[in-house]
């Protein structure tokens, strides 16, 4: 028996993505190919869709998928057009999401993206105007590296032991039973509510960019 829904806020449902921001520096090839994670802390699947306003620009991996309760998956995207003429340039992708077996969607978010000639060219303003017309974009081909949370980094310091024991604690947090789920062997007191769901995933997004980071 699932929990109860959670409460939609002006008929939509909360969207976490992290992080919400994708910088591409032309002159470092490893940032060429950028990661979104999205999370799904409600008591149900949820089926998304990535759409942008610049689809030919990029390719992504996967751009439709299903994200199972609690649970968060990684999308790749790939700046497959680096052209000095979209410096300073501004895109954006839109995810959406939708309840399995449905048509209309129950939110959305949308992520910032930017290419520059190198690290030093962040802070200079967008040279091209923004566009809002929002297209699907061709799924690439699957990768291992878009499955749940077995991505393995290569980094040059390692992450603070507090912050791995918060994303733990997250994790466990999303894991665990929802209020109000009968089936559930665990004492009540150990159930969360979907508000709490929703602020550990959230918590776990912010430490997940930050270990990233690092």
């Amino acid at each position: 028996m699932l929990g109860q829904r959670p409460r939609l806020i002006n008929g939509k449902l909360p969207v976490f993505v992290f992080p919400s921001e994708l910088n591409y520096y032309a002159d470092d090839r490893n940032t060429h190919k950028q990661v979104i994670t999205v999370y799904n802390p409600y008591e149900f699947p949820l089926r998304f869709k990535v759409l942008s306003t610049s689809p030919k620009k990029y390719t992504v991996v996967e751009s439709e998928g299903i994200v199972q309760r609690g649970c968060c998956i990684d999308v790749v995207i790939r700046y497959k057009d680096v052209n000095p003429t979209y410096y300073g340039s501004r895109d954006k992708f839109r995810l959406q999401i939708y309840e399995q077996g449905q048509r209309k969607s129950l939110g959305r978010k949308d992520i910032v993206s930017m290419l520059f000639e190198s690290s030093r060219e962040k802070s200079r303003e967008p040279e091209f105007e923004e566009s809002d017309s929002m297209t699907e974009i061709a799924a690439g081909p699957a990768s291992s590296s878009i499955r749940f949370r077995e991505r393995t980094r290569q980094e040059s310091t390692g992450p603070s032991f507090l912050m791995i024991l918060v994303a733990m604690a997250c994790m466990l947090a999303l894991m665990v039973p929802t209020h109000g789920e009968k089936e559930s062997r665990l004492p009540d007191y150990l159930h969360l509510t979907i508000n709490q769901k929703l602020i550990a995933a959230y918590i776990l997004g912010l430490v997940t960019m930050a270990l990233l980071r690092t």
